[in-house]
C-alpha cells in the first residue's frame, strides 16, 4: 500500500462531511480510538479499519486511514446504537437542575468525581452507564442506557430529594424482607451523641466517635442497590461503608455476613470491617482504616 493511499482523520471528516470534532467522538463511541496522554491511539479495531499510526517531522504522531476502507467505516458509523441518555437529558426528564444529577449519581456510587469530569464506577457499569471523553478538552462524562430512567433505587433518591414521600411503599418493603426482620429483632434504643438511635453498645460507640471526629454519616442507609441491603454506617465524603460485625458465634449472622461481603465485592463498594476487638481501640484503628480512603480524622 503506497502512503498516497492514506488520509488523515481531519480529511476523512470532510469527505464524510462532518466536523473533525465529531468523528473523532464517534470513532472513540466505536472503540476504534483511544485518548493516551493527550493524544489520539489507535485500537486494535482501528487498526482492523484500516487505521495506520503516522508521523510527521512538523506535527507529530497522527492517525491516518486506508482510503479503501471508507466503506467500512461508513458502515460502523450507521451501525444502531444502544439509546443512551447523558446527565442533561436525565436532569430534564426528573425535572433536577442539571448541576444537582451528577452528584446524585455520585452519591449513589454509580460515578465518580475526577480531576476534570466524570469517572464511571463497577456499579455504573453493571447499570448499563458508558464512559465517554469530550474530544476537544478530554473531560470523561458518563451516558446511560435507558434502563436509568427506571432504576429503583435512582427513583427513590430523586423522590427524597423533591419532597417526596413514599413511606408507606417502604413499610411494606420492610416488613417483607428478610434482613430487615434480623434488624427487628434488635431494637435500636441506644442513643448516641447526635441523636440517632443505634442498635447496640458498640455501634453506640462507633456513631460516637464518627460524631466527634466531625465525620459526616448516615446510619442503617440502603446501598445503592436492587438487593435489598443496608450497611451498619455510611461516609458521604469518601463513599465509604462501615460494617461492625458482632456476633460471630450466630450461624445465621456468618450466613448473612457473608452475603454482605460478596454484595460489597460484587460491586466494588469501599468497605471498612469492625470487630469487637476494634471498638475499645477505635482511637487507633479508625483514623488507619479512614486514612486508606483518604478521610482524615480529626
Amino acid at each position: 500500500m503506497s502512503t498516497s493511499k492514506y488520509i488523515s482523520t481531519s480529511v476523512l471528516a470532510k469527505e464524510l462531511k462532518i466536523s473533525a470534532k465529531e468523528l473523532f467522538q464517534k470513532l472513540l463511541e466505536k472503540g476504534l480510538i483511544n485518548r493516551e496522554n493527550d493524544n489520539w491511539t489507535l485500537t486494535d479495531l482501528g487498526k482492523e479499519a484500516g487505521g495506520v499510526m503516522k508521523t510527521h517531522p512538523q506535527y507529530g504522531t497522527y492517525i491516518t486511514w486506508y482510503e479503501d476502507n471508507k466503506e467500512l467505516l461508513l458502515a460502523l458509523e450507521d451501525e444502531e446504537e444502544d439509546k443512551l441518555v447523558n446527565t442533561t437529558a436525565l436532569s430534564k426528564h426528573f425535572n433536577i437542575s442539571k448541576f444537582r444529577m451528577n452528584p446524585i449519581l455520585s452519591e449513589l456510587g454509580m460515578i465518580q468525581k475526577d480531576v476534570k469530569g466524570w469517572i464511571l464506577t463497577k456499579l455504573g457499569e453493571s447499570l448499563g452507564g458508558k464512559q465517554f471523553e469530550y474530544v476537544r478538552t478530554g473531560i470523561p462524562y458518563v451516558c446511560w442506557n435507558e434502563s436509568i430512567l427506571t432504576n429503583k433505587r435512582l427513583l427513590e433518591t430523586i423522590q427524597s430529594v423533591q419532597g417526596v414521600s413514599n413511606g408507606e411503599e417502604k413499610e411494606a418493603e420492610i416488613k417483607s424482607s428478610s434482613p430487615v426482620s434480623f434488624r427487628d429483632k434488635f431494637e435500636a434504643k441506644h442513643r448516641t451523641a447526635d441523636g440517632h438511635y443505634v442498635r447496640s453498645r458498640a455501634e453506640m460507640l462507633i456513631d460516637n466517635w464518627l460524631y466527634m471526629s466531625e465525620i459526616v454519616h448516615a446510619y442503617e442507609r440502603r446501598l445503592p442497590i436492587e438487593e435489598e441491603v443496608y450497611c451498619d454506617f455510611y461516609l458521604p465524603v469518601g463513599k465509604v461503608y462501615i460494617e461492625y460485625w458482632g456476633m460471630e458465634n450466630d450461624e445465621k449472622y456468618v450466613e448473612r455476613k457473608k452475603v454482605k461481603l460478596d454484595i460489597y465485592n460484587k460491586y466494588g463498594f469501599k468497605l471498612i470491617e469492625l470487630e469487637d476487638a476494634d471498638i475499645q481501640n477505635l482511637d487507633d484503628i479508625l483514623p488507619k482504616k479512614l486514612l486508606k480512603f483518604g478521610i482524615q480524622a480529626y
